[in-house]
């Protein structure tokens, strides 16, 4: 591997691992051997005593939501850690270290976790076969470009998800870490009506299980071939608009069967009910708040929310864009999305865990500026909306000594942003890098 494409794997040089990406799809197979190299040094960490050592200059550090920032900041970064932390002068830089270009008048937070995503789009689909490039620059327009390092698929084929996980992770092509549900449960003859237009062969290899016993199996069996948690669809939307809620008995017997392996259960709660049901089985987090006629939760089922230390994924943004979807009129979408942000507001302030999520990949809205205003609204300070795609996540997930924090020891996950969040929610989204493990996996 020439000098060139070194430096870039390690900092991405002025070539951006996505536009490197782009180069070898337009500029012919005299491209490939770089850009194949370049995307193996952003997928795998090499031996600290084999790798130089990165420098991030940055306007400001956000160490982490309960932390003074660092002004005029300093974050090395060697063999896919964080090796130092601190303010410009304060941190001995060793000689022959590579001058980043990405954090200059920047501000540095750890890595996104988008907690609520799905690879269903015709876009990702065949990820065994696809054409790598291809599906990075989907990765890339969908997730990394907007800092997310680790994501969650909360269902969908699970066989090609874990392709897809699997070509990352080889270095194939660049992406975030994915954690995933697999193949989500539903009741019985229960599918929701707005999966109806997904594939044929998708929906069928949903399970639906008719008992208890049915449903362990499926669990078993999902975690077995190489999920990460278990997802529960404990009341679904029908056509008739009626709600058919999962019986009692197969969600408690599921949340067991994935408690049992130590791993988390994730419930989609559609109205109050499915949330009730999901408390009673002791599901970790529900994945979304619920439209449910407009209402807000109930202050005793907060409570118990809070106390039961369920996380919730807000999800907010979908719901306009479902509502429009349906031609509901404007007025009445006020009103419910008003509720959804009351929902939040009150969880919020009662200490609620909020992870954040968007459910991207149902949604073909990438964006998710909307999600952090509607968080911003909803009461949430810039620093609980750092805490709900950084610390709570990587707590929720039991990976808080690895990620979630700029500190010493931590993995290199890093984003870089054009403005500083305090000032503004919407400056979430506004990336100038995306770094995983060290290396630059998105530049603007």
């Amino acid at each position: 591997m020439n000098q060139a494409v070194g430096m870039a794997c390690l900092d991405g040089g002025d070539l951006g691992v996505t536009e490197a990406t782009m180069r070898m799809t337009t500029n012919g197979p005299g491209r490939w051997i770089a850009c194949a190299a370049l995307a193996i040094c952003a997928g795998t960490a090499v031996a600290a005593d084999d790798t130089p050592t990165t420098v991030l200059r940055a306007a400001k550090v956000l160490v982490g939501p309960d932390a003074a920032p660092i002004d005029d900041g300093v974050v090395l970064m060697r063999g896919g850690r964080i090796v130092a932390v601190g303010r410009q002068g304060s941190v001995a830089v060793p000689g022959g270290a590579l001058e980043s270009s990405c954090g200059r008048g920047g501000v540095v937070a750890a890595g996104f976790q988008n907690s609520h995503v799905h690879f269903i789009e015709p876009a990702m689909r065949d990820a065994a076969r696809q054409p790598a490039a291809a599906l990075a620059l989907h990765l890339s327009a969908m997730l990394t470009r907007y800092g997310f390092t680790t994501v969650v698929d909360t269902g969908s084929e699970r066989a090609n998800t874990l392709a897809l996980r699997a070509r990352i992770e080889r270095g194939e092509l660049t992406g975030p870490r994915i954690l995933t549900a697999g193949q989500p449960l539903f009741p019985p003859d229960g599918l929701p009506f707005y999966v109806a237009g997904l594939p044929k062969t998708l929906l069928d290899s949903w399970p639906q299980p008719p008992t208890p016993e049915a449903a362990v199996k499926a669990v078993r069996e999902n975690l077995d071939a190489g999920a990460d948690g278990t997802k529960l669809f404990v009341a679904t939307p029908q056509a008739n608009r009626t709600v058919r809620h999962m019986p009692p008995a197969i969600v408690q017997a599921a949340a067991n069967a994935s408690h049992e392996r130590g791993k988390l259960v994730m419930a989609h709660p559609t109205d109050a009910d499915g949330l009730r049901a999901a408390l009673a089985a002791r599901v970790d987090i529900v994945v979304h708040t619920t439209l449910d006629g407009g209402m807000t939760w109930p202050a005793p089922l907060v409570k118990q929310m809070v106390d039961a230390r369920m996380a919730v994924v807000p999800t907010l943004k979908l719901w306009r864009y479902e509502l429009m979807k349906d031609n509901v009129p404007e007025g009445v979408q006020r009103t419910l999305v008003a509720a959804a942000l009351g929902q939040l507001k009150d969880f919020s302030s009662a200490g609620g865990d909020v992870l954040f999520g968007t459910d991207v990949g149902y949604m073909t809205d990438h964006d998710p500026t909307e999600e952090y205003e509607l968080m911003a609204q909803a009461g949430m300070t810039p620093m609980q909306i750092l805490a709900s795609l950084t610390t709570a996540p990587a707590a929720r997930w039991n990976e808080a000594a690895r990620r979630g924090r700029v500190a010493v020891g931590m993995d290199a996950d890093l984003v870089v942003l054009e403005a500083d969040p305090a000032q503004h929610a919407k400056n979430f989204a506004k990336l100038r890098c995306t770094i995983r493990g060290g290396a630059v996996v998105f530049r603007k």
